[in-house]
């Protein structure tokens, strides 16, 4: 046993092999995925006039990328979307949350008293951004259960 590629396979760490990537699943994915994580973005951001939020816009840009696993591979995706990346990210998300909480303390408000902030629209603007603290930590969250759970070729 010198080669432990398949005549029509993909040479993976485990010895396996799976199929090669097929244009009918990659290229679709490739055009949908842009999309997906716009809307997971716009989910994010409209949550306060509209149905959606944080939670709601991380889940749809998780499965967006997750989506890219599926049809690449979850050991690729890995490559790119690394562990530590993901843990910095699902910290600097509550990080963020955290911020804009305790920020109105060192002008006089109280924790989370976002009209405490001397600009306009600071209230608009704090939720804005703890939205977006939101969907970080839960995007960060949910992709990195799933390269736990699935495994991929070094498990």
């Amino acid at each position: 046993m010198s080669d432990q590629r398949g005549t029509d396979g993909v040479r993976s760490g485990s010895g396996d092999t799976r199929p090669p990537d097929s244009p009918v699943i990659t290229e679709p994915v490739r055009l949908l995925v842009p999309l997906v994580l716009t809307f997971g973005l716009y989910t994010a951001f409209h949550g306060t006039s509209s149905v959606g939020g944080g939670f709601q816009g991380g889940v749809v840009v998780a499965a967006g990328l997750i989506l890219l696993a599926f049809a690449f591979g979850v050991t690729k995706t890995r490559d790119w979307l690394d562990r530590p990346a993901m843990v910095a990210l699902a910290t600097a998300g509550v990080i963020a949350i955290v911020a804009v909480a305790a920020g109105p303390l060192a002008f006089g408000g109280t924790f989370f008293d976002l009209s405490a902030y001397p600009f306009p629209k600071a209230v608009v603007y704090g939720i804005e951004l703890v939205e977006l603290g939101i969907a970080t930590t839960v995007a960060a969250t949910v992709l990195l259960l799933f390269l736990e759970l699935a495994g991929g070729d070094d498990a």
